[in-house]
């Protein structure tokens, strides 16, 4: 099965044409080797995905006829992601969102939804007792 077809499949990412886009970007490798969107997958293969803080390792275990879902991922994917690394990222991502540039000004009510629910809060306060 071809590599971007394999990584949109395994629900690494949400579109075909992203996962096209990220391997082209040089952000995805096989075996520690730069792929081709076309590259045909071998089960028992590495692939790396280099995202913004995180860098994940999928094992390839078999290859779905179509985008499965995900309860049905680990039966295709492996991830050897250690989970040190994943917090490390959520935790690198909490503290770039939290930095605002100085003259950004107030944020809009649309950000500040996309902050308050990235970070696990509400925009409402509580109705005093």
């Amino acid at each position: 099965m071809r590599l971007d077809l394999w990584l949109w499949a395994v629900r690494a990412f949400k579109t075909r044409s992203m996962a096209v886009a990220a391997i082209r970007a040089g952000r995805v490798t096989v075996q520690d080797l730069p792929a081709k969107p076309a590259r045909f997958l071998q089960p028992g293969e590495s692939v790396v995905i280099r995202a913004d803080f995180l860098h994940r390792v999928l094992r390839v275990l078999g290859f779905p006829k179509s985008r499965v879902g995900a309860p049905r991922v680990p039966l295709y994917a492996e991830d050897l992601t250690p989970p040190e690394a994943i917090e490390a990222a959520r935790q690198r991502a909490r503290d770039q969102a939290a930095l605002r540039p100085p003259s950004g000004g107030r944020p809009t009510k649309r950000n500040r939804r996309r902050m308050d629910a990235f970070m696990g809060g509400t925009s409402r306060q509580e109705p005093p007792v």
